[in-house]
Order: C-alpha cells, then structure tokens, then sequence
C-alpha cells in the first residue's frame, strides 16, 4: 500500500447518458461486541471469524455503545494502521468512542494518547532505563528473588498457589528495582494495578488507586530530586529537573511502567505456566532442550491471548484505505493484535504451538511508535521463572484438573486469578 492509493480521494465516475448513476456501497453491519469472559486461553471465536470473512469490520463495544468503530484484524492491516501518522492516538483526548471500560485506564498525560514527535519526546526520557545492558543488569536480581520465592513457597507446602508466590511478586519486585522503589513500600502498591486494569471493581476503584498511586510517585521523585539514584525515578528526575518532561508527564510515565510492569507480566507468565502444565509434552521438551526457552517464550507470547477485545483506537485524521475499505476523516479504528498474531497469511498452523517456529516476528508487545518499551525485560522475567520451575520441579504439575483453575473476571489482562500446583 502507497501513500498516493491511500491518500488519494475516492474515484468519481460519470454515468453513460440516460442511466442512473451507481448508489454508494452499503455499509457493512456493526458487530456488537460483548467481550464476555471466556473459558482458560480460548481464543475469542469473533476475532477468528472476523480475520477470515471480515478483516475491517464495524464494532461496537460495551461502553459508548451508540458509537461505532472500525477493527482490523489482518496482520499487515494491524501493521499499517499501527504505524500511519494518519491514525492519532492524541485525537481521542476530544472524541467519544466505543469502548470497553467505562473508565480511562491511562493518564492523559500518558504516552498511550501521544503522537510523534512529542511521543518521542517522552519516550526518550526513560528509554535509557529500557537497553539490553540495563535488563542484564536485572537478571541477577530476578533470579535470586525468583529463588527466595520459591524457598518461601516450599516451606509453606503443597500445594501451593503460583500466582500468589511467584507470578504475582516477581513481577512487582522487578518492576519496582527498576523504578528504584524500596522494599518497605512494595507490599503498599501491590493491589493498585489490578484496581486499574479492570473493568469489574468499577471507575470509583481505579479513580482511587491512580490517585494513590500518582501520590506515591510525586513523592518518589521529589526524593530523587534531592538524592539522585542510578534508576528509573532517577532517570526521570533528571529529565524533570532538565526541563524535558513535566511532573504529569514523569509521573504519567512511571505509572505506566508500574501498572503494566507488574500487571501484565503476572498474567502473562502465569499464562505460559498454564499452558505448559496442560500441554506436559511442551514442558518435557523444554527440559530436554532448555536452550529453547527463549524461542519458546516468544511463540507463547505469540499464541497466548493475553488481554480481553482490543486496547486503546486511534482516529483517522484524514481518509486512508486499509485492507480495501476507505475509513473516513474523524472515524475510531481499532486494531487487535491477538488477531493479527492468528493470521494464517503470515503463520503456517497460527492456532499450534510450534516452539520450532521462525520468520515473521508477533506483535504481542505492538507495533509502531507505541511498541511496548518493556518487551526486553517481559521477555527476561518469562524465561527466568520458566527456565527455574523447569529445572527445580522435575514434577511439577496442576493440583487439580484444568477445569478446577479459576481465571480473572472482567479484566482487560487475562490469566488465571489462581494457580494451584503440586511437584
């Protein structure tokens, strides 16, 4: 797709003389999106249908439901719209688009409603703490509080809860040595991020752990202001102090690595846990070949459908054609990832598990301008628990059936809200 087809005003053609001229295509029905929960790691039955019969298709979700927006589902599709500077993430600060929550999630400071080039901007004033030499940094660390937590869980006894003692702290403690948080005031932020990422506690809750959570930060940084450290409130501190960012957007930036960081990253992880506890020959083989659990991380984060519907739209600013279909000046367009990671034009057997699978990389952690900051350290976390309960629990395995895991309600990041395990 060019610049010059995109952008170029749709074809008017005279008719013959004496017949009448051709009325306009009708528009495509809207789909009425619920994003009811569904059962373990299935993949939303609409999306598939979506991706082979109707690759840009009308939606409408839960919330602002007398609003319609546009989804694209193939994987190109998702790339371009991903990455035009025709579709803006900062034309949604003044529009009403259907939506999932009734809330709003990020901060309007946040770089989820930023366009280029002040998106950059406020990326460069934390990308340092980001770079594959600072996430070796964090491995060490990871591993022994990995260790320290799994000794924790031994000594209380089988069965034991993952999510409680590994998926749900790991994250928090990497996520908060980045940040420079201390110890003594962890066990405060740990039930924030789940207040946020949800649509079930209601606008009241997240209002009221945002707030917590934007104090928090405030104060974080003051002190850095006073005492630098070499860490992430450190490194916005000196682009605070420099003038480059403000304090919404240091503390906007923080969140987003606090919530994300520690939120995702649990469900992710417990996500993979799961998957290989059901499918024990995937698990054998990566104990066989622990070389592979790099490469087998990426493909689970590939197949994994780790977030409810779609994230946040963005707003054409003029007309553009995706996938054949001219979306309008002013319309909403969303783009699924989980979708475009099912894609069969891009992944042979995309709804297997192949941990031998090359070639087109996922899109799990987006792309464009807003692709996710923290990929490199997801990444590292994952392996780390994967590669530890691997190795240290020859036998580990679901205490009880499959159908006996009880999953998140409501939430905008699947996973298992429990994961019982024995060894």
């Amino acid at each position: 797709m060019t610049s010059e087809t995109t952008s170029e005003a749709p074809s008017t053609r005279t008719a013959p003389a004496g017949t009448a001229p051709e009325p306009p295509a009708a528009p495509p029905p809207v789909r009425d999106w619920a994003v009811d929960d569904l059962p373990a790691l299935a993949f939303d039955p609409l999306l598939t249908e979506l991706l082979a019969k109707e690759p840009v298709a009308r939606i409408r979700l839960p919330f602002a439901a007398a609003n319609e927006a546009w989804l694209v589902t193939r994987y190109e599709d998702v790339r371009a719209v991903t990455s035009d500077p025709r579709f803006s993430r900062t034309a949604l600060l003044d529009r009403q688009v259907t939506k999932m929550t009734g809330h709003m999630v990020a901060s309007k400071a946040a770089l989820n409603y930023a366009d280029p080039p002040y998106h950059t901007q406020l990326r460069k004033a934390v990308t340092k703490a980001f770079t594959g030499q600072n996430t070796k940094r964090l491995r060490p660390a990871a591993q022994a509080t990995t260790d320290r937590l799994l000794d924790a869980m031994e000594a209380a006894g089988r069965p034991a809860d993952l999510v409680k003692h590994l998926h749900g702290p790991l994250p928090m403690a990497v996520v908060c040595d980045l940040l420079g948080i201390p110890e003594e005031d962890r066990a405060e932020l740990a039930s924030w991020p789940d207040l946020i990422l949800s649509s079930g506690p209601g606008p009241e809750s997240s209002r009221a752990a945002k707030a917590q959570i934007h104090g928090y930060i405030t104060r974080l940084l003051d002190r850095r202001l006073a005492e630098p450290r070499d860490d992430l409130a450190g490194v916005l501190a000196e682009s605070l102090a420099d003038g480059r960012i403000d304090v919404d957007e240091a503390v906007s930036l923080a969140m987003a690595v606090l919530i994300s960081g520690a939120h995702a990253v649990r469900n992710n992880s417990a996500n993979m846990v799961y998957v290989l506890l059901t499918r024990p020959e995937l698990a054998d083989r990566l104990r066989a070949e622990p070389e592979l659990i790099p490469q087998a991380v990426d493909e689970l984060l590939r197949w994994i459908p780790h977030r409810n519907g779609v994230g946040l739209p963005r707003i054409a600013t003029e007309d553009v054609e995706i996938g054949g279909v001219r979306i309008r000046a002013g319309e909403a367009v969303y783009a699924s990832y989980l979708a475009a990671n099912r894609d069969p034009e891009v992944f042979e057997d995309p709804h297997a598990i192949d941990f031998d699978r090359e070639g087109t990389g996922h899109v799990s952690f987006g792309h464009g301008p807003h692709h996710c900051m923290g990929a490199m350290l997801t990444r590292m976390e994952s392996e780390v628990m994967l590669s530890t309960l691997l190795s240290r629990y020859p036998g580990l395995r679901l205490a009880d059936g499959p159908e006996d895991v009880v999953w998140q309600s409501k939430g905008l990041i699947r996973g298992p809200k429990e994961l019982f395990v024995t060894w």
